[in-house]
């Protein structure tokens, strides 16, 4: 016996049929499309059958069950260019391309305080996971210029000949220009452990292993590393783990000064980073520019640098420090000269300075704090001034003073010159383990022009030169 249902509940049933479709229609299934390993060549991996967006993580499985992660680098007619982010042993032709649909994020929270993790945000020290549900982008977020704050307030960063003559505010962003083995590390060990900062984040990228213990152990020591966080990215590592290390301990950075904390962010280096993005370019084809740099090199440095800085007004800042190494001490070098620009000051360290045994080997001369007239005293750039005149007056007349081809007398200037610089050079020394605060550093740069018989009366002698200029 059939039963007929009324027109009113055929209908009703029809349109909860429609609803649940309609409801299933906006579900996610989980299906994916996998595709399959052609090619590699170096370290670029070309995948055919799938698609996925630029930056977008994929996993390739071997038949073996290795499973190897990469990212979307590039794409050309059906293939997608994949650059690997861990080790390749293990792969084979043919291999399983699965997308995962998502891009790389950044682990971020108070847990990594204290913790030495490496460029996939895992932990590299025996302190166990790192258990923290917050999760930031590696690409940050684009910040409104005119929401930042003005870099208005001096830091101290315990270092003599910065804190007078090249002084840092709060927010500003500048670079360690150094050829091998001046003492960069030395002097950015020095600003880690002096600078006055809540936290203190480092990144090591694509630099000697053996340098993370020792700046671990050495430098930071076990109460610096307490309101620290060490990313470290050695050299061994891919070159895409590389640039994935810079952009975390940047991202972390981000995530403090949201808090409304005074960070102070350290690169070492930012050469190392542009020559990860070098390998990676160059891998997917993209035409050499400038000394072997393609134009994605100089595109990227720009959109890391100006992630620091300060925040809104009333938050937090990030004071960050990088390294540029000059290859070959030509501070002409593609990446040396792209940083110089984009900066908010630099520091050159002269190799001849520290081959003579002045440390730290500042070359007062080529280095300059664009932000220093703005966190200053006239009184304090008065000073500085007279300084680098009295400096720069000697070292350029230093050939002749050496040979003996200087009379005294000849010129006024050059005798001013000659009387003050030994205690300019004493002043531009500094021992590793003694810190300079910038009360002090103040104090005597105004001491050094002061009356006093012992300084050979320099008052008088700049009084003078400021009469003559």
């Amino acid at each position: 016996m059939s039963v007929t249902l009324p027109e009113a509940d055929r209908a009703g049933i029809w349109r909860q049929r429609l609803q649940n479709c309609h409801k299933r229609l906006g579900e996610t299934r989980g299906l994916v499309v996998e595709g399959r390993l052609t090619r590699m060549v170096g370290l670029t991996l070309e995948a055919v059958g799938c698609r996925a967006a630029i930056g977008g993580q994929c996993e390739v499985v071997s038949s073996s069950g290795e499973r190897i992660e990469a990212e979307v680098v590039g794409f050309a007619g059906e293939s997608l260019y994949l650059m690997p982010t861990g080790d390749l042993r293990g792969l084979e032709q043919d291999a399983r391309v699965v997308p995962r649909g998502r891009a790389c994020e950044a682990v971020v929270g108070d847990q990594l305080l204290g913790r030495v993790i490496d460029g996939a945000g895992l932990p590299l020290d025996a302190g166990g996971p790192i258990h923290s549900e917050q999760r930031r982008s590696l690409n940050g977020s684009q910040f409104n210029p005119l929401s930042r704050c003005r870099i208005q307030e001096p830091l101290d960063v315990g270092v003599r000949a910065i804190n007078a003559l090249l002084s840092v505010g709060r927010g500003q962003r500048l670079g360690l220009f150094a050829g091998s083995g001046v003492g960069k590390s030395v002097l950015l060990g020095m600003m880690t452990r002096y600078t006055d900062a809540d936290v203190t984040v480092v990144g090591l990228i694509g630099e000697r292993g053996r340098e993370v213990k020792e700046f671990v152990e050495n430098i930071l020591g076990e109460e610096g590393l307490q309101r620290a966080v060490v990313v470290a990215v050695p050299a061994d590592n891919p070159p895409l783990r590389r640039i994935h290390g810079a952009m975390l301990a940047t991202s972390i950075a981000e995530y403090f000064r949201d808090q409304g904390r005074q960070v102070l962010l350290l690169m070492d280096s930012l050469t190392r980073f542009a020559q990860a993005q070098r390998e990676v370019a160059l891998a997917i084809n993209e035409p050499p520019a400038t000394k072997g740099y393609p134009p994605s090199v100089f595109a990227k440095l720009p959109q890391l640098v100006e992630r620091a800085g300060n925040g809104d007004k009333g938050g937090g800042s990030i004071t960050a420090f990088y390294t540029v190494l000059t290859e070959g001490d030509d501070q002409n070098d593609p990446i040396a000269d792209a940083a110089r620009a984009i900066l908010d000051g630099h520091i050159v360290l002269s190799r001849h300075l520290a081959e003579g045994g002045h440390y730290p080997a500042i070359d007062i001369e080529a280095s300059i704090s664009r932000a220093m007239n703005d966190i200053s005293t006239p009184e304090h750039q008065m000073a500085a001034r007279s300084f680098k005149q009295l400096y720069s007056l000697y070292q350029h007349n230093r050939d002749l003073i050496n040979v003996g081809a200087y009379q005294q007398g000849s010129d006024e200037q050059i005798d001013l010159a000659i009387a003050a610089y030994p205690a300019l050079q004493m002043f531009l020394r500094q021992d590793m383990h003694v810190p300079v605060p910038l009360a002090q550093s103040l104090a005597e740069l105004k001491n050094l022009f002061a009356d006093d018989a012992s300084r050979t009366d320099l008052q008088p002698m700049v009084n003078a030169l400021e009469k003559v200029n």
